[in-house]
């Protein structure tokens, strides 16, 4: 019985159960019917509801569908589709509908930051394959509207990874979601640079300065950022005679120096006959100073390097400026014309023509004293001759930019600079006129073309061709007797340079460069005939390689190279000259680094001074080429080491030098003596020591630099064959300082250097010897005196204000030589027409004022 009974109560069980799992299944079914194709689907709609639909087949086909049996009604199983796919259906009537598959979406978020949770504003979200992007308000949030479903975003920031997702992607995160965007770490080198004087002014690890334009700030005497001013404003770089077409670095005279814009040698550097420079500063973007350890990308230039560069950017939008001063006018524009595309322009003319500015006739006196527009005693003329000056100048540069992609850029650049003087003298007791003409003009073109093959090679390809023209003409009163002279230089070159990553400490640069130089240099003269053209032309192979090596913790920084120039004139010879190169930046302890440097170089172009009165003595040199025999192949060999030390905004630097240079001759040297025409061969060494102490604050920056150089020549065949440079300069200070208050910045600064070594006459009547027609002066020993010292005060003030709130305007105000204090630059003797010997005196700048004006948008 018990066992009958369990058996009836286990059956009854199992009735149960079996009921209960049919139930459920029938439940389920009802639910939830079969996947069928949604194109069939839709034919038993427009059955069952006795209506039309219209849609394109390949927005259906392949799609399957399971409609809940709990929809009913036809809109609500519509409803049903377009969630599912994103079909939109549209009643047209009681009877027809169209399906359309819908393409684009909306979309919104937030963007934060992942380590703080901070919303990120300004964060850009680019729909990529179309032009349409926006930046996250302040918020974080974004909606963008109507965006392709097969479309990508991007969602950038900077100092964050950038994030790349589908659309798809991005709505499988949610309804407006939060993207999370992660800090982007990178391990920085520290920078090791210094910056002093005023903004603007930096000394990099290498041991270069660069000069920032754009940030620059205001010194002594300038009221504009006036390039090659401002380099003499750094210690061991000073022009002895005021001019920037004379500057002289570590005691070499100007032709030694490699001067370049936008990687083109130019051979004209100054305006008003060397008083301006010749490059437009608002056009520049930025100058870089070698006075040791140049990199073996750099050759021909014995002494210092100042390279010139314009903006290589394109412009993001449309700005320029323009203004004037007592001398010239200019503007600039900087202009995108696309993406890709954009220029840039700069012209500058003089007003010397029309207007007869105090600043011009301080200029004009310190240019042409001593000329031949001038009386021999640089006095005042007499009545009966009556003079007249035509000169004016202009300068022309543009660059064309290019950017073929991410990686290759193309730009084009070009430069005309000219000066022109015509000069008319009447005597009027003689009826007779003297003319004179001058023209000196520097035209260059170039390209380059830089390149980035991949993220650890890249290159630079420069081409260009230079020329340079000096002309002049002397019409005499007889009308008959003409004189003509000029001098050209015709330089073409192709430089091609590679930089190569090897690890994140090593680096390796190498380079090929191909140069040919032209020169000629010819004299007319009409009565008696006398005719000379002299041509030669020097072609220069250049391959040359450095490494770059900073340590983990730049406790070192070492760029170590060689170039390797095989030099070719095709007259007259051919030699390889080896030229290595070192930079060492080492730190000693915090704050406080070591620098030793070395190089060895060469040049085959100078400039000679034939004679006093060339070129109507007002631009005596003239361009030559080497001949390995009454020129030879210009070397030199430098080294140095100094100290730098900067904490809190004080910087102290200190640097000694030894410099030697061999192959000069005494007609490249400007010898006004005995040995002026002498054309002897000798070399020169220079030992110096240069110091600057720097104190910056918020709103003030003074400085005081002191530079010691013991310049001094070696002439075998001279006696004595040791005596003072005729550069030797022993001692220069500088003391400056500059001041900002609101918009008004004051700057003012005191110059003082010991004279330049000259030779006088023997005394009494043994200077001159008559036995010689004509006479002849007997001069000391040479360079056996010296000019009084040098002093001079500059001051300057520029103030800048808002003309509106696309326009800014500044107004300057500058005074050079405050006390007014005649400092004689040269002195040097000749024979006048009365068998005299008379003295003649170059004087500096008296006090020369000038006012600017400039507007900037």
């Amino acid at each position: 019985m018990l066992g009958t009974r369990r058996n009836k109560h286990s059956n009854l069980l199992l009735g149960f159960l079996f009921f209960l799992f049919c139930m459920v299944s029938v439940h389920a079914q009802e639910e939830q019917q079969p996947s069928i194709a949604l194109v069939s689907y839709i034919k038993t709609l427009e059955n069952r509801f006795n209506v039309k639909f219209s849609y394109i087949n390949e927005d259906v086909e392949g799609l399957a569908i399971s409609v809940p049996e709990t929809l009913k009604t036809l809109d609500d199983i519509l409803t049903y589709i377009e969630n599912q796919f994103q079909i939109h259906y549209k009643k047209l009537n009681n009877r027809y509908y169209t399906l359309t598959k819908n393409s684009h979406v909306d979309l919104c978020g937030m963007v934060l930051d992942n380590f703080a949770s901070n919303t990120i504003p300004g964060a850009t979200v680019e729909i990529l394959g179309t032009n349409r992007a926006l930046i996250t308000g302040d918020d974080g949030k974004f909606t963008i509207q109507d965006v392709p479903k097969e479309a990508s975003i991007r969602i950038r920031y900077l100092g964050f990874l950038t994030q790349n997702m589908s659309v798809s992607e991005f709505l499988g995160l949610g309804e407006c979601p939060k993207i999370l965007m992660t800090p982007h770490m990178e391990q920085l080198n520290e920078v090791i640079v210094y910056q002093f004087l005023t903004t603007g002014i930096i000394k990099e690890k290498d041991a270069s300065i660069t000069l920032n334009t754009a940030e620059f700030g205001i010194l002594p005497g300038q009221i504009e950022p006036d390039i090659l001013q401002t380099v003499q404003a750094l210690p061991g770089i000073k022009s002895i005679d005021e001019t920037v077409s004379d500057i002289n670095v570590r005691g070499g005279t100007n032709d030694q120096n490699l001067v370049l814009w936008n990687g083109i040698k130019m051979y004209q550097s100054g305006h008003f006959f060397g008083l301006i420079s010749a490059f437009n500063p608002y056009l520049t973007d930025q100058v870089t100073i070698y006075k040791n350890g140049t990199p073996a990308a750099y050759g021909d230039g014995v002494s210092g390097v100042i390279q010139m560069e314009t903006s290589n950017k394109i412009a993001e939008q449309w700005k320029g400026g323009a203004g004037f001063n007592l001398i010239s006018g200019d503007f600039y524009t900087e202009v995108p014309l696309s993406d890709k595309l954009g220029i840039q322009f700069a012209a500058r003319r003089s007003a010397t023509d029309f207007l007869n500015s105090p600043t011009y006739n301080q200029f004009f006196d310190r240019a042409f004293q001593d000329s031949e527009i001038t009386d021999q005693n640089n006095n005042s003329v007499d009545d009966e001759i009556q003079r007249k000056e035509d000169f004016f100048f202009y300068d022309f540069s543009g660059k064309i930019l290019y950017n073929i992609n991410d990686d290759h850029q193309l730009r084009f650049s070009a430069i005309h600079i000219k000066n022109n003087l015509k000069y008319v003298e009447n005597n009027i007791t003689d009826m007779e006129t003297n003319i004179s003409l001058l023209k000196q003009d520097n035209l260059s073109v170039g390209g380059q073309l830089q390149s980035q093959w991949n993220s650890r090679f890249s290159s630079h390809l420069n081409i260009y061709y230079s020329r340079y023209n000096l002309d002049a003409q002397n019409v005499f009163g007889n009308q008959v007797q003409q004189l003509f002279q000029k001098n050209e230089v015709v330089e073409n070159a192709v430089k091609l340079n590679t930089d190569y990553q090897l690890t994140d400490q090593f680096n390796w640069n190498n380079g090929y460069q191909y140069i040919e130089t032209g020169i000629t240099n010819a004299t007319v003269l009409s009565e008696p005939n006398f005719d000379s053209e002299i041509k030669g032309v020097i072609r220069i192979h250049a391959p040359y390689t450095e490494f770059d090596y900073h340590s983990p913790e730049n406790t070192i920084i070492a760029k170590v190279g060689s170039r390797f120039n095989f030099i070719q004139n095709l007259n007259t010879f051919s030699k390889l000259l080896i030229e290595p190169r070192v930079n060492l930046n080492i730190k000693l302890a915090n704050y406080l680094r070591a620098e030793v440097l070395g190089e060895f170089k060469s040049q085959t172009t100078n400039q000679v001074v034939d004679l006093e009165q060339n070129f109507l003595g007002i631009e005596k040199r003239r361009w030559i080429l080497s001949n390995d025999s009454s020129l030879p192949v210009t070397k030199s060999k430098q080294g140095s080491v100094g100290l730098n030390y900067e904490k809190n905004h004080f910087y102290v630097g200190l640097e000694g030098f030894y410099k030697q240079v061999e192959g000069i001759s005494t007609s490249t040297q400007g010898f006004q003596n005995q040995y002026q025409f002498s054309g002897e061969i000798g070399s020169y060494d220079v030992k110096g020591i240069e110091f600057l102490i720097n104190k910056k604050g918020e709103n003030y920056s003074t400085w005081l630099s002191y530079a010691y150089n013991k310049n001094d020549y070696t002439f075998d065949s001279i006696v004595p064959q040791n005596f003072p440079n005729n550069l030797d300069i022993r001692h220069t200070l500088t003391f400056a300082g500059t001041y900002n208050y609101n918009n008004l910045k004051l700057s003012i600064g005191l110059y003082y250097r010991t004279g330049k070594p000259f030779t006088e006459p023997m005394d009494g009547d043994q200077g001159l010897d008559t036995d010689y027609t004509p006479s002849r002066i007997n001069f000391k020993s040479p360079n056996s005196s010296r000019l009084p010292e040098y002093f001079r005060a500059d001051a300057s003030a520029i103030y800048s204000f808002r003309l509106s709130p696309r326009i800014n305007a500044n107004a300057g105000l500058s005074v050079l030589n405050l006390t007014n204090r005649k400092n004689t630059l040269n002195r040097y003797y000749r024979v006048n027409d009365d068998d005299e010997i008379e003295t003649v005196d170059n004087v500096s700048l008296g006090i020369t004022p000038n006012v600017s004006f400039r507007v900037n948008f």
